[in-house]
């Protein structure tokens, strides 16, 4: 497990895998930016690049559309506007600087604020994020969720962490040989790095995909 500057984090500990994708060679993607990441990544790969959109911290919502167009947000005083500096990039890389800038300005008090809470806590999906927002604040994703045939859910999480790091696949401190965990009603969730309730379980609402960017319906 590496940080975005190449050492090891000092907690070797606390993952069990490693996912296979970027974290940059900045300080940058931290818990709540490696959800916008993976939200972000999964959006543009199903052809919803016009539903790639985040609010900063400010409050303020980046569409990736409006950057990729050549506008760039520019803070004026308080206030944000929108000014025509580039040309525009429809490129990946383009969409990984767009990625950083979100990075930069947002984290999980923005991130919080995008998500509507689970109203059944015992029935994660995929996509869903247990987070806090807050200085500090933390993040996961939930990544998969398996059913067995009594009902019993179980589901892995993946997370960033502070410094910048690989997105990791956690351990589960009940068990550690499994990174499996059982859906949680009430109470608390405990995480290697974190501790969360159960009503912390939170959902990105559905989205729509624009005609303009080829898209179906998602959510």
């Amino acid at each position: 497990m590496r940080l975005y500057d190449g050492r090891r984090k000092p907690n070797q500990d606390a993952h069990y895998a490693v996912l296979d994708i970027d974290v940059g060679d900045r300080n940058l993607q931290q818990c709540a930016d490696a959800v916008i990441r993976l939200r972000a990544e999964y959006l543009r790969s199903v052809g919803c690049e016009g539903s790639v959109q985040f609010h900063f911290t400010s409050g303020d919502l980046v569409p990736w559309s409006k950057w990729r167009s050549g506008q760039r947000p520019v803070f004026v005083g308080n206030r944000l506007t929108w000014r025509a500096t580039s040309l525009p990039d429809l490129s990946y890389v383009g969409f990984r600087r767009y990625l950083d800038q979100i990075f930069t300005y947002a984290g999980s008090a923005s991130l919080v604020r995008e998500l509507v809470v689970v109203a059944d806590p015992a029935r994660p999906v995929p996509g869903d994020v247990y987070v806090q927002g807050g200085s500090p604040g933390h993040a996961v994703l939930v990544v998969d969720v398996c059913v067995n045939k009594q009902g019993q859910c179980l589901f892995l999480l993946a997370q960033s962490y502070m410094p910048a790091q690989e997105i990791q696949i956690l351990i589960n401190p009940g068990s550690p040989a499994s990174p499996w965990y059982q859906s949680v009603i009430s109470g608390r969730l405990l995480t290697p790095e974190w501790t969360f309730d159960s009503r912390d379980l939170r959902r990105f609402p559905p989205v729509r995909c624009e005609a303009a960017f080829a898209g179906t319906a998602t959510s």
